[in-house]
């Protein structure tokens, strides 16, 4: 290299090239000057016995060749001798430092010139192991909780402590430290004695006193022991001189310590030291005094005596232990005095120390929290000013906002001028719309410079509008033309006018193949490096999510700003615009910031400034962007004054926060923190038990609650519940916009109650205590356009609070069965007839059934009350033509009698079912679209992406996919899995027979549900999103006005034990009113058996069936049911059969009586045309859909 530099700085270079290379306006005179200019240069740099080897050429050329071919050969044998140069290099003690980096440095270029490269690491790792013993302690430090390490980083590390070594070795050159006698402390030095703390500059290694007492003297022959720790039975206190060695630290104010010759020393701080025993075992020693005055480092064994540790020397080792646990030793040195075998591991004191006068953490925050590399390449072109260490602590919004998974290594192409190749993607959708209303962005790369550029989008069909802005401003500015674009495959792109357009304009397409995001990986890794950026600035300035786009444009803008790996350090817009960037404007991302006021826009005594939040750049404008949040608008200014002081201060005292509570847990243990020697020590067992519940006690405790599982016994209950959105208490009631109509409904609930004598006063007897009361609030839809929404306000008892056979004895609670409401929606479709409710508008009417319960007031009811009875009614009452109108009117009247009844109109609402008709065509139909809507809202699924079917065919959910582990219980605790399960299967419960099977299958986990169950569930979630509108149509079908069935069964579908799945759906007038999917009771030996018990499962169904349509007015003769299994069907009708499936249980025998009788009519059909077949197992799309069609399950 050097004789590189010195052929290039005289102008010799042309003269390596031979003379076959001579310029043509050269003379050969000139020629021949030049190169023997360049040889005699040469020879001059080349030591001797290099010299000789090229005596004999005489041209620069030769001479240059046989360098060359010597020393940077790439053969076996120039390979071997280099590595053993770097292998066998090792530094001995005493050495210059500086020298053996640059030997090292050496070696690694000659190896670099032949092809010979090591990792970052390696090499790292390679410098460390060729440094000697007495380095040790810094080589554990670097190595100290890090999982990678960088040949910079120890270099740097490596000449700081070689400076601030030989810093240290000036100032204490001949100076030495005297240690009073144990026995004699206050002893006042002798007035002859003339000395200062101790300090002699003469070589003796001890001092002696006249008075009383041994003193202990470490003169300057132990200087080498600066960074160890010696065993002190004289001192009382652990103290250091270096402030960098602590863990944590607190700046304290008490007092001095008195040295052996009297002199006074100042404890100004106190912390943790961690220091790596001989063991390899981290132990922290605590209450350490900083005295900086201080020039060795001593361990208080006074003190680990008090604390219950004792220690013993022989043969030249001392052992300090407690119990039988050696907790550390110390070896007799030359001295005379015990130095600790262990290194400390530098804590994180010494970067808080220097960033008092450091900006490495406030200019970390205005570069959006740039990456150590990137700051130390900025901060070596002296762009960064007040920068001294660039040496980052643990910032937690870098890793909240930036924490990824292990990176693929990728490919990468480089092109030969800017926008050659550009790439581009979309981000999108947020679920919070930005202050404009844009919930994507769109973001361009030049391949080459690697500028980029975001566009903020509402909708992906502003694609093709921002991409013509962005290409004409950018083609303007440089005047250059766009050659090629890569995307992803997104409609967006594939766009006619957009392809078209690129076409038009010669612009060259590339797109990604299927599902391979990783062929646009340059745009997708400027996404994620723009999102994370932005979490870290938006975590940072504590903004609110709304602020999203703000935070991406300023992160956009300091990317740009920013080296970058493909540019091998380089900045984005340098390369863009061949201009330097100039960072004295940048500030902290939403930073205070005070904004001049006008002379115009205040009075005389108004405040001169405004304080707003610094949101950025305006583009175009020569200013900053900043949020007046009293005026909640955006102010463009450049009379500016921002406090990015108070945003590190609070960084700092947070940590310094945190690292005071960690301190604080930790506080009550012993002096030197090793839990585990509590169990084990034998000694004084009393005070260690003492000792170890102190430090229990301490601990901070977490709150543990379990996770809100709720039930699917009561599906009506809970799908009324989570679908409201009404008050739940009183006092939200009243303290709501609506609260003059929930008062006018308490007051009317109140009259009711009082006028149909509910309860009447009296004294609570002696010995009762009395029920509670709460109100129920509920919103009802209006009954015609003129009446509006009704409010209606129930007060309720707290029933729950009543104990099993002391208040009560038995509970009945009648329901009513979803298929008898759907077989009577089918007959009234079918039959063209009115359907219509009447509520009750009293909701405690009294009843006679005795008892008597007490009951306390509640807010909004002033009296302490008792009832007779307490029956809540809301009756819904449907008829038909079929329904006698005279027994219609005399129900009516007589309810009229007892209650107050109204009217309301035609049926739209039932259990939260929607009911929706057309007189016309006769059609009707029922679903829950506003339902499943509250439902995906409740668990974030409304962006969803949609899928064509309920459970696809990769899901083979088994037990032992359920959690094997606390940890992995632990996480699936804090999923609502039986929350999410309970509200699907109210959806398939009432009108979604397609979500049968997928609900049946992921309720079998329910008890301990794991991450693919879970991620099962999220499937069905997302069938629901593409299809909330379906529902269940019906209609009038001529001929079809009876009960039809299909059964079908999946043999041994069930993975854990290979029980087979039953499947049945019941039509009538073509419209599905009842199915099932549910796990057979029993496992089947074949399919026929299988088929068999399907088909008896079904029947009992069917039977019941056809009595509900009896009584309905419905007659038929037997229940028409499809099976597409010919071998069930004879097994069910042929008594042959019986021989071979006697071991099948008798109960399923008893569809061939009903077949005999004709109450059950079997018939085969073709599987094609099985509509039960979606209800045993994942199907394809065309066929799920099909069946479907047979049961008329179709959008609204």
């Amino acid at each position: 290299m050097a004789i590189n530099a010195s052929i290039a700085t005289q102008g010799l270079v042309k003269a390596l090239y031979g003379k076959t290379k001579k310029p043509e306006k050269m003379t050969d005179d000139e020629w021949e000057e030049l190169d023997m200019k360049a040889v005699s240069t040469i020879r001059l740099l080349l030591a001797d016995e290099v010299m000789y080897d090229v005596m004999e050429e005489n041209s620069t050329a030769g001479i240059w060749l046989n360098l060359e071919k010597r020393y940077m050969s790439k053969s076996l044998t120039n390979k071997l001798h280099l590595k053993q140069n770097l292998y066998g290099l090792k530094m001995t003690e005493g050495a210059d430092l500086r020298q053996h980096i640059n030997t090292f440095k050496q070696i690694i270029s000659d190896m670099l010139r032949i092809d010979i490269k090591f990792e970052d690491e390696d090499k790292a790792m390679m410098l460390l192991t060729s440094l000697p013993a007495s380095y040790e302690h810094l080589v554990t430090t670097l190595l100290y909780g890090k999982e990678t390490l960088e040949l910079e980083e120890v270099l740097g590390a490596l000449l700081d402590h070689y400076q601030r070594k030989h810093k240290d070795s000036a100032e204490s050159s001949g100076e030495g430290l005297v240690v009073k006698g144990y026995q004699d402390r206050g002893r006042k030095k002798d007035k002859d004695d003339k000395s200062a703390r101790g300090r002699s500059k003469s070589k003796s290694k001890t001092q002696t006193s006249e008075s009383d007492g041994d003193m202990l003297s470490v003169s300057s022959s132990t200087d080498g022991l600066n960074n160890s720790w010696l065993l002190d039975s004289a001192c009382s206190f652990h103290v250091t001189p270096h402030k960098n060695w602590f863990d944590t630290y607190r700046s304290i104010n008490c007092g001095s310590v008195r040295m052996g010759n009297d002199a006074t020393c100042t404890i100004i701080g106190m912390g943790t030291i961690k220091i790596k025993m001989s063991d390899g075992v981290v132990r922290t020693l605590e209450e350490v005094r900083h005295i900086p005055d201080m020039r060795k480092n001593l361990i208080s064994l006074g003190t680990l005596d008090s604390k219950g540790y004792s220690y013993k020397s022989e043969n030249g080792i001392m052992k300090v232990s407690k119990g039988a646990m050696v907790v550390m030793t110390g070896q007799k040195i030359s001295s005379n005095v015990y130095k600790l075998l262990g290194n400390t591991i530098l804590g994180g004191v010494a970067a808080v120390a220097e960033s008092e006068d450091d900006d490495t953490l406030l200019w970390h925050m205005r570069l959006g929290h740039m990456s150590e590399r990137g700051m130390r390449e900025l901060h070596k072109r002296n762009l960064l000013t007040g920068i001294k260490s660039c040496k980052l602590d643990f910032c937690k919004y870098c890793i909240m906002g930036k924490q990824c998974r292990v990176r693929f290594k990728t490919a990468t192409h480089k092109t030969n001028g800017i926008l050659d190749y550009v790439h581009s993607d979309i981000w999108g959708p947020v679920r919070t719309p930005s202050k404009g209303g844009a919930q994507y962005f769109m973001s361009f790369i030049d391949d080459y410079s690697r500028k980029a550029w975001v566009y903020f989008l509402k909708n992906k069909s502003e694609a093709f509008a921002k991409f013509k802005i962005w290409k004409a401003e950018v083609e303007n500015q440089t005047g250059r033309k766009i050659k090629c674009l890569r995307t992803d495959n997104g409609t967006e792109y594939r766009d006619g006018d957009f392809l078209k357009f690129c076409e038009e304009h010669g612009i060259k397409r590339h797109f990604t193949v299927r599902k391979t995001p990783q062929q646009n990986g340059v745009a997708e890794r400027l996404n994620r490096t723009i999102t994370e950026t932005t979490r870290c600035l938006r975590l940072n300035a504590e903004l609110p999510k709304i602020f999203w786009a703000e935070a991406v444009d300023m992160a956009c803008y300091i990317i740009n700003r920013s080296p970058r790996v493909a540019l091998d350090g380089k900045v984005a817009e340098e390369v863009w615009t061949g201009q330097e960037v100039d960072y004295s404007f940048m500030r902290i991302f939403g930073c205070p910031a005070y904004v001049h006021i006008s002379g115009e826009d205040r009075s005389k005594l108004d405040p001169k400034s405004n304080k707003c939040i610094f949101l950025g750049f305006k583009k175009g404008v020569k200013g900053y962007k900043l949020w007046d949040p009293v005026a909640q608008k955006v102010v463009i200014s450049r009379d500016v004054v921002f406090d990015e002081k108070s945003m590190t201060k609070a960084f700092k005292e947070e940590k310094s926060q945190a690292a005071e509570s960690s301190n604080n847990i930790g506080r009550s243990t012993v002096q030197v923190e090793l839990d585990e020697l509590e169990s084990q020590s034998n000694e004084e067992p009393h005070s260690n038990d003492q000792e170890q519940d102190s430090t229990r006690s301490d601990r901070p405790k977490r709150n543990k609650r379990p996770p809100v599982r709720y039930g699917f016994e009561d599906l009506v209950s809970y799908a009324l519940l989570t679908s409201s959105e009404d008050p739940s208490t009183f006092q939200e009631a009243i303290e709501s916009s609506e609260k003059d109509k929930w008062i006018e409904a308490m007051v009317e609930e109140n009259e009711s109650l009082s006028k149909n004598k509910t309860w009447e006063l009296t004294e609570l007897p002696k010995g009762k205590k009395p029920i509670g009361c709460k109100w129920v609030f509920k919103k009802k839809e209006a009954v015609s356009e003129k009446e509006g929404e009704r409010f209606k306000a129930r007060l309720v008892a707290k029933g729950y609070s009543q104990r099993h056979e002391i208040d009560y004895n038995e509970v009945f609670s009648p329901v009513v069965r979803h298929t008898s409401i759907r077989a009577v929606l089918a007959l009234v479709a079918d039959q063209d007839s009115g359907i219509g409710t009447t509520g009750c508008e009293d909701g405690f009417p009294s009843w006679e059934f005795g008892g008597r319960d007490f009951h306390g007031t509640t807010r909004g009811v002033q009296a302490t009350w008792y009832r007779e009875s307490c029956l809540q009614i809301e009756e819904v009452t449907l008829w038909t033509q079929a329904v006698s109108r005279q027994w219609y009117k005399r129900l009516k009247s007589l309810l009229h009698k007892e209650f107050e009844m109204k009217d309301l109109g035609a049926a739209k609402k039932i259990l939260g079912m929607e009911i929706r008709r057309d007189r016309e065509t006769r059609k009707l139909w029922l679903s829950q679209k506003n339902y499943i809507r509250k439902v995906l809202e409740k668990f974030s699924m409304l962006d969803a992406k949609p899928v064509s079917t309920p459970l696809a065919n990769h899901f083979r959910l088994s037990g032992s996919q359920c959690p094997k582990n606390e940890e992995e219980i632990e996480n699936m605790s804090k999923v609502p899995y039986a929350s999410a399960v309970g509200c699907l299967m109210y959806a398939m419960v009432c009108t979604r027979p397609d979500l049968a099977h997928a609900v049946s299958t992921v309720s079998r986990y329910m008890a301990n549900p794991g991450r693919e169950h879970w991620n099962a569930v999220k499937w069905i979630f997302r069938y629901l999103k593409g299809t909330a509108e379906h529902g269940i149509l019906f209609s009038r079908q001529p001929g079809t006005n009876s009960v039809v069935g299909y059964v079908d069964a999946d043999y041994a579908g069930e993975v854990d034990d290979r029980r087979s799945t039953t499947g049945y759906v019941f039509t009538l007038s073509g419209r599905p009113i009842c199915w099932k999917s549910t796990l057979q009771s029993i496992v089947a030996m074949s399919t026929t058996e299988a088929e068999y018990m399907a088909v008896a499962e079904a029947t009992k169904e069917a039977l019941w069936l056809k009595g509900l349509v009896k009584e309905l007015g419905l007659n038929q003769g037997g229940v028409q049911m499809h099976c597409d299994s010919q071998s069930a069907i004879y097994l069910a009708k042929n008594q042959v059969y019986h021989a071979r499936t006697k071991h099948i249980d008798v109960k399923f025998h008893k569809i061939r009586e009903l077949i005999v009788t004709g109450d059950i009519v079997l018939e085969k059909v073709h599987t094609s045309e099985n509509a039960a077949d979606m209800l045993t197992k994942p199907v394809t799309t065309a066929k799920f859909k099909h069946c479907l069609d047979l049961v008329n399950v179709s959008s609204l």
